[in-house]
């Protein structure tokens, strides 16, 4: 019709027309599509980030609850008792803090104690870790500032809670950069109630540990971060953490050791570079320096063995950094460059070797303290240096205290060390290496068990995040009513060309089943539901099935029992941290607590009475000698001066009190008079059965004694011939007959402890006791406390006279002696007269006649 009526012309025009309509046309669409992709990319990054905003807020808010539960949980002890100071060494750590708080920095530092280890004394800047004080005394001084009135000790008592809430997100942090932030929410978590933990970081435990685990954990974060990165700045951020980690604990040789054999280990395994330098060089060098200024640990980096693995390594590193200068610029071959490697690194080690073993034998380097030693041999304290063996946290730990201290977290720690194994990484290397050496030194030491609590949280918050991202993730299901999967419309439609015969495709569904059960079974993702008629697929793996009607989203049965599984155990575990940490890591040691057969409480308040008699009824400047775990105690609550105390810097003093607590009342008694003794303070728990008694430490003070003085005591005669330290009648003499026996049982045999059992019966060792006519000549008994838990004696002033005991020697005279009155007159005789006399007599005589 258009060619008819208006020509080819008309025709060119219309077709002319409709190319230029197809051409705007194609240009508007690749605009809609550009437009309409800019809007999908933009929609998916804002969804993008509100998840990501979504994530951020969730972590913020468990870390947050975390910090809360860890800071409440360890508050049991000031709910059912008061704001008080634990234990025997945060009684000092309070004392040393209340004077930085009233005197200042530099006035604590050349603190002249003279309240201890009298009378030799003790310079407190010099002899203490100052990190914890003043930690404290600073948090008191902004308060202060702020105007909010808060009195020292309970920035003390509650300091440890507060940075276990800082140790639950050290923890986050270490784990999120070794594994992900999901596990790391777990060991933020875990680290908050874990009784490990716990133990040393309650209300009132105002020790060094509560704010080191912190420093420890964040230093290892700041480690890990600088070998991840290179950086220099966190480097330095990782020096300064140890810096203040040298200056709050002496487990700061853990990380300096640690961190050393991390870089020793990964140069083995050629994993060096640049970035192990840097970060390594500049936190040795910087952590070097710093840890130096502390007073009491001094010229120690460089002059110590403990030190001198770091020391090697940083020279290893350096040789190693050169020959990678001399590989870049000579061009060596691989072969060469290996054969030059091991040469050199065998030479550099020979020499720091050669060095160290040059340098001790000349005296520069000291060598291994006994400490260390115990370390590695666990009999060698007991022999050799007995008051480290005395002190309970320094024995082996047993199973039970394994599991009572970690419960659930010691199965789960194996497989989180086994998945970071798997996948190995520069910083998941140190985690093997922490967790080995961490399993190592717990076993040997139970106050060890403190530095494995962080490794197990992170290793078992591994293993629980693992297991719930393989069996948490939405599976596609296929619904009941369908028998088969919706099948493509090529193979549903039979006229289709596509179509296949029915027996070709049953062979090729045959094939390719057989062939998804195999790759099924490698990769580990069969899994059938409970009629084990379908395989669940993972929704992010077969995104195919995700809108087909007959699939919908589900977790697998045997997921679901292994998530119910888990979170049974965590229950179980958090039930587990509340009972440990309410009974048994929340009772101060200076204030007992029993149940009566009603259920309600009964307070033994006797070591704060004794205290406070103490303080009340004795001089100022009274001296009182007891065994040495009181020493803090006395001088803290009783302001009194002590011979020994918890220090134990000084064996041969405490080497003394002990011979006089061992020997008899005569001859403790000028040891007593040498050393000043007034009082004398001794903890007996016969009467209410209180284990922690001096009787049963007694042993220790005989052993220390006998290091000291091997001529005067002697172990054995305190045993039986059959070898049992005994008590009653049976008891060695020497043991019945010694001051500390006669101290702890005066008058206790005039005392009937329960029915049904003989005067004198001790309820702590089961037994009546042997020697019940106790009489104290040189001392005299001035306080016991009301349960006869704490006993006080003074110590008697030499007489002007001593009393004689013998009986006087029978003199037999020659003559008889009469008494005056009854004495016979008889005249007076004048021997050698002189003619004076006579005549005189004469005279006198004369005149009486006439």
């Amino acid at each position: 019709h258009v060619r008819g009526t208006c020509g080819k012309p008309a025709l060119i025009s219309v077709m002319a027309e409709a190319e230029v309509r197809q051409k705007t046309d194609e240009e508007q669409v690749p605009t809609l599509v550009k437009t309409d992709g800019k809007l999908l990319e933009e929609s998916k990054q804002r969804s993008i980030d509100v998840v990501a905003g979504t994530q951020s807020l969730m972590v913020i808010v468990i870390l947050v609850l975390a910090c809360v539960v860890a800071f409440a949980s360890r508050l049991f002890a000031v709910i059912r008792f008061e704001s008080i100071i634990h234990e025997f060494d945060p009684w000092f750590n309070y004392r040393a803090t209340h004077h930085l708080a009233m005197n200042g920095f530099y006035p604590f530092l050349n603190w002249f104690d003279k309240r201890a280890w009298y009378p030799l004394g003790r310079i407190v800047g010099g002899t203490v870790y100052p990190g914890l004080m003043v930690t404290s005394g600073l948090i008191h001084n902004v308060l202060h500032t702020l105007h909010i009135p808060v009195h020292i000790r309970d920035v003390c008592v509650f300091l440890a809670p507060i940075f276990s809430g800082f140790t639950s997100v050290a923890a986050y942090l270490l784990t999120r950069e070794v594994w992900n932030s999901r596990a790391g929410l777990l060991a933020a978590c875990f680290m908050a109630i874990v009784p490990g933990y716990i133990s040393r970081s309650v209300a009132g435990s105002y020790d060094n540990e509560g704010i080191a685990i912190f420093a420890l954990l964040f230093t290892y974060f700041l480690w890990l971060k600088s070998v991840k990165t290179g950086s220099v700045f966190w480097s330095v951020a990782a020096s300064l953490s140890y810096f203040y980690m040298v200056s709050a604990w002496g487990g700061y040789v853990f990380i300096i050791n640690l961190v050393p054999l991390h870089v020793f280990v990964l140069l083995l395994m050629g994993r060096f570079s640049t970035r192990i330098y840097v970060a390594y060089s500049t936190f040795y060098l910087l952590g070097l320096i710093m840890s130096m200024q502390v007073p009491f640990v001094g010229f120690q980096p460089i002059r110590t063995s403990e030190h001198m693995a770091a020391a090697g390594v940083f020279v290893l590193l350096n040789a190693a950094m050169f020959l990678e200068f001399l590989h870049a610029h000579l061009q060596l071959t691989g072969k060469q460059y290996w054969r030059l490697f091991f040469l050199a690194s065998v030479a550099s080690a020979a020499l720091v070797f050669v060095g160290v073993v040059a340098l001790t034998y000349l005296g520069y380097i000291a060598p291994w303290s006994g400490r260390f030693y115990s370390l590695y041999d666990t009999g060698y304290a007991k022999i050799h240096i007995p008051i480290i063996a005395s002190v309970s946290e320094h024995q082996p730990t047993t199973w039970t205290s394994f599991f009572f201290d970690l419960h659930i977290l010691l199965c789960l720690f194996p497989a989180g060390v086994w998945f970071v194994m798997k996948r190995l990484t520069d910083e998941r290397v140190f985690v093997v290496l922490y967790a080995v050496s961490a399993v190592y030194f717990a076993g040997v030491m139970v106050r060890l068990m403190l530095t494995l609590t962080p490794i197990v949280c992170v290793c078992a918050a591994i293993a629980i995040s693992y297991a719930l991202d393989n069996y948490t993730k939405p599976v596609l299901t296929k619904d009941d009513d369908d028998e088969t999967p919706s099948k493509p419309s090529s193979e549903s439609d039979p006229a289709s060309p596509d179509a296949t015969p029915s027996s070709a495709k049953g062979e090729k569904g045959k094939k390719s089943k057989k062939d998804r059960k195999e790759k099924d079974k490698k990769e580990g993702t069969v899994l059938y539901d409970r009629n084990k008629i379908l395989k669940h697929h993972n929704i992010e793996q077969d995104p195919a099935h995700a809108g087909a009607g007959a699939y919908f989203a589900s977790f697998s049965n045997i997921g679901s029992i292994v998530i119910l599984l888990i979170l049974m155990f965590l229950v179980l575990f958090a039930v587990h941290c509340t009972w440990v940490t309410g009974n048994a890591y929340s009772s101060p040691s200076v204030v007992l607590a029993t149940n009566n057969p009603d259920g309600s409480r009964n307070i033994l308040d006797d070591f704060r009475e004794a205290y406070f008699w103490l303080r009340q009824n004795t001089p100022e400047d009274a001296r009182v000698m007891s065994w040495w775990d009181y020493g803090y105690q006395i001088a803290g609550m009783a302001n009194r001066t002590t011979l020994v105390d918890n220090n134990t810097w000084n064996n041969s003093h405490i080497a003394l009190v002990g011979m006089a607590m061992s020997s008899t009342e005569e001859k403790a008694y000028p040891i007593m008079r040498s050393l000043g003794v007034d009082y004398v303070l001794v903890i007996f728990g016969g009467l209410i059965g209180y284990s922690g008694d001096d009787i049963n430490k007694f042993l220790w003070m005989v052993r220390i004694a006998e290091g000291e003085h091997p001529q005067e005591i002697r172990e054995s005669n305190y045993f039986t011939q059959q070898g049992e330290f005994r008590v009653d009648a049976g008891g060695s003499p020497t043991l019945l007959n010694c001051l500390m026996y006669k101290l702890s049982y005066h008058r206790f045999g005039e005392v009937q402890t329960s029915y049904g059992h003989p005067l004198g019966y001790d309820r702590t060792r089961n037994v009546e006791i042997g020697n019940k006519n106790i009489k104290l000549t040189h001392m005299e008994e001035s306080y016991t406390s009301e349960h006869w838990l704490v006993r006080i004696y003074k110590v008697k002033d030499l007489e002007n006279r001593e009393d004689v005991t013998k009986p006087l020697r029978a003199v037999k005279n020659k003559r008889k002696v009469y008494p005056r009155k009854a004495a016979p007159k008889k005249k007076g005789v004048i021997r050698n007269k002189t003619e004076s006399v006579v005549k005189v007599k004469k005279a006198v005589k004369s005149n009486k006649n006439s």
